[in-house]
């Protein structure tokens, strides 16, 4: 089964949370000594939605009606993972962890 959300995401108004540099976040990693990286491969997707949004993704199918529980297909999944990421990690960014989307890479400059 396939929903289409083009019409729901032509109406939502675009999220303009910005995205780290890239470039920041290469340098910063470069001068440590062990990297560890981890993708929360399509974590935006388990976002849960404001109840109140909730009836906005609603379809039908032959048997009854449904309607998602989270940010699945959304135009602004993305970056509301992104803020909720960096609201998460807010203490360790640019310290010891760097957050691009729903990739992380955790940084030492020693083993210890």
């Amino acid at each position: 089964m396939c929903v289409d959300y083009t019409a729901l995401n032509k109406v939502c108004p675009k999220d303009a949370y910005p995205l780290p540099n890239i470039d920041r976040l290469v340098d910063g990693a470069a001068e440590n000594r062990i990297l560890s990286f981890l993708d929360a491969y399509s974590g935006y997707n388990r976002i849960l939605m404001t109840p109140s949004d909730m009836i906005k993704t609603a379809f039908v199918t032959e048997d009854t009606n449904y309607f998602y529980k989270v940010t699945f297909g959304l135009k602004n999944a993305g970056t509301t993972y992104k803020r909720l990421m960096d609201k998460v990690f807010s203490h360790l960014i640019g310290k010891c962890v760097e957050v691009y989307v729903d990739n992380m890479v955790t940084k030492s400059a020693s083993h210890l």
